[in-house]
């Protein structure tokens, strides 16, 4: 049987690695070339969505604090508002788990390809190739918490290297050159929308800021470690990603960077020589690799947490002796499984696009659920109040954002919940 000790696996550098590690995925290697034609409105919308994430951190932090238990969003819903909506929120939050893992599984493999083409040039390699990883880290998690927060610290350190390589290479051209080494840009005209559609597009590179929350139960003195963790966490993603996005928009054409397909690659080749295409899309793929681990460990953890807090078959809360709920993390990589397949029928890729969009749309619901339930159970912590009720105005206009159809089928999949927690509460 694990002991206390090994069951409380992760510190403070693994925690912060899981924090950062799944805010920074493959998202920051293609949102360059995304937010290059909106001009100055892109750097507003990063700071809106800095703002907001903070603001979340922050609500997280607090309720950590409070709540040190497992399932971070699940914890704080079913603390304040019940089981009912408890169930709802953990049941949204699994939901974009499982179903963003499958993407993420796949950007690991597209990033790949370019190293290693086979990967693309035969048919439903990619597919196998994507599958291999889901479960490779499946079965990393469930052999333990220690060796799954090891990967994580590893696979950040390596991200991290051709970001940090993104700031100084802009740092030491403006040294030598100074103005001159600023690329002519087009004038964009600032306005609302724009800025609101920046917003939409870095605000996915924040999901994961509640990750340190979830095993609470995992993390040593979670009451300390997880704000902490929380907090410093998500300023530090927010100062890598405008470093990187503000270093390629001053100093790379903004015709190059919207039209190209790995611009942090092209940014770095313009001065180190093109083979830099196929190091940076290695490094692409650790970053992605690193995100599916952290999500991957969440994933066994949500439904852990609900079968252990009374509105999950209790089946999903039994552990194995490491300490790990092996049970919960074979059916979500079942669940991950079937996702991928549908891409990989070579007649469901809009469907899949449309499944991640509509994902993200439920999750939504554990955000907007945990600032509310920071000012129902927190009411005269007033700096909380003001951070959660920005946090949920926040959370509103991203879901506006996405569209009605995404949010009318988000709440057909948190509907679909609805006959296993009939079924649990009776």
């Amino acid at each position: 049987m694990a002991t206390a000790a090994s069951r409380r696996a992760l510190g403070f550098w693994t925690a912060l690695a899981l924090v950062v590690g799944n805010m920074i995925g493959s998202g920051i290697y293609l949102l360059p070339a995304n937010l290059a034609p909106l001009g100055a409105n892109a750097l507003i919308g990063w700071g809106v969505t800095i703002a907001g994430a903070m603001c979340l951190a922050f609500v997280f932090a607090r309720l950590a604090a409070v709540i040190p238990c497992a399932g971070g969003p699940y914890a704080f819903a079913d603390a304040a508002f019940g089981p009912t909506v408890g169930f709802f929120v953990a049941w949204s939050y699994w939901v974009l788990i499982w179903a963003g893992n499958g993407a993420l599984a796949i950007a690991v493999v597209s990033a790949l390809s370019l190293v290693f083409p086979v990967l693309t040039a035969t048919p439903y390699l990619s597919g196998v190739a994507a599958l291999v990883l889901v479960w490779g880290l499946v079965a990393v998690n469930i052999r333990g918490v220690a060796l799954a927060g090891r990967v994580q610290l590893v696979t950040l350190v390596l991200k991290l290297v051709p970001l940090a390589g993104v700031i100084l290479l802009a740092g030491w051209l403006l040294l030598r050159n100074g103005a001159g080494a600023v690329a002519p840009a087009t004038a964009v005209p600032i306005g609302a929308g724009a800025i609101a559609g920046a917003a939409a597009l870095t605000f996915w590179g924040f999901l994961g800021v509640e990750s340190a929350t979830v095993p609470a139960d995992k993390v040593e003195n979670a009451a300390r470690t997880v704000p902490r963790v929380t907090l410093i966490g998500t300023a530090l993603t927010g100062l890598v990603y405008v470093a990187v996005a503000a270093s390629v928009a001053l100093l790379m054409p903004v015709e190059i960077t919207a039209n190209s397909p790995a611009p942090i690659a092209e940014f770095l080749g313009r001065t180190l020589g093109t083979g830099m295409a196929a190091v940076v899309a290695l490094f692409a793929a650790i970053s992605a690799l690193g995100a599916l681990n952290g999500f991957t460990l969440l994933q066994g953890e949500v439904p852990r947490a609900m079968a252990q807090g009374g509105v999950f078959p209790a089946w999903f809360g039994k552990e194995s002796p490491r300490g790990t709920p092996a049970r919960a993390h074979i059916v979500s990589g079942l669940l991950v499984t079937g996702v991928m397949l549908l891409n990989y029928t070579g007649k469901t890729g809009q469907l899949f696009q449309d499944i991640a969009t509509i994902s993200l749309a439920a999750g939504m619901v554990a955000y907007l659920a945990s600032a509310l339930a920071a000012i129902r159970l927190l009411p005269k912590d007033v700096p909380l109040v003001i951070a959660a009720a920005v946090s949920a105005g926040f959370v509103l206009w991203m879901v506006w954002g996405l569209g009605l159809k995404a949010d009318l089928w988000g709440l057909g999949l948190m509907a679909l919940g609805l006959p296993v927690y009939w079924r649990v509460r009776r």
